[in-house]
């Protein structure tokens, strides 16, 4: 079985490996994904955060070269979502893809509510990376 999948991507102007730096720093994803309220904290070895469904766990992929920004969402139920991500070079900027799956269940109406949410999200980060230093 395949789920329905859509790649929702977008153009950053930084380097691929200040993205990589930034996205796969646990402690920033507060910073741009929407779905947590605002904190991720490490809880003996577990990467945990506060979400509308409750608390979260969130495993990230081993740091790479590659790109790989993959990461698993522990709802409180015990289902666990997998996020496939990646930051690929874009000129002299990079391409951050996020795929989003249609899960058994979900409704096309939650899905497309999702992929917005994923492209707000994604504007916030570009913003946030592109953001000039202080």
């Amino acid at each position: 079985m395949t789920f329905k999948s859509r790649h929702v991507s977008i153009s950053i102007s930084r380097s691929v490996d200040k993205v990589y730096d930034f996205v796969s720093n646990p402690q920033n994803l507060h910073l741009w994904a929407g779905g947590l309220s605002g904190s991720i904290k490490n809880v003996n070895g577990e990467w945990v955060a506060e979400s509308p469904m409750g608390t979260v766990k969130i495993r990230f992929a081993d740091k790479n070269r590659l790109g790989i920004l993959d990461h698993d969402v522990t709802l409180p139920s015990g289902e666990t979502f997998h996020n496939p991500m990646r930051v690929i070079s874009n000129g002299d900027g990079c391409e951050l893809l996020f795929t989003l799956y249609q899960r058994p269940g979900m409704s096309d109406g939650d899905f497309e509510k999702d992929e917005k949410q994923i492209k707000i999200d994604l504007q916030r980060l570009k913003t946030l990376i592109e953001k000039p230093p202080a």
